[in-house]
């Protein structure tokens, strides 16, 4: 896992600790899980402004024929 081994997990631990506090830990972790399954889902779903792209250029066609 990105050549970390226990040792430094550890040490990075401690300092998010010190920097943060033991009450500010599982907020953020808590906000960074909620980015990323905002992210996902937005990676998953079709942009409204394509769809909205193609029902225009659907309309612009059908007045062609």
């Amino acid at each position: 896992m990105f050549g970390l081994g226990l040792p430094e997990l550890l040490v990075v631990f401690i300092i998010l600790l010190v920097l943060f506090g033991a009450r500010r830990i599982p907020e953020l972790a808590a906000g960074l899980g909620q980015g990323i399954r905002t992210f996902k889902k937005a990676l998953n779903e079709e942009p409204e402004q394509i769809d909205g792209q193609k029902r225009i250029e659907e309309t612009s066609k059908a007045k062609m024929l």
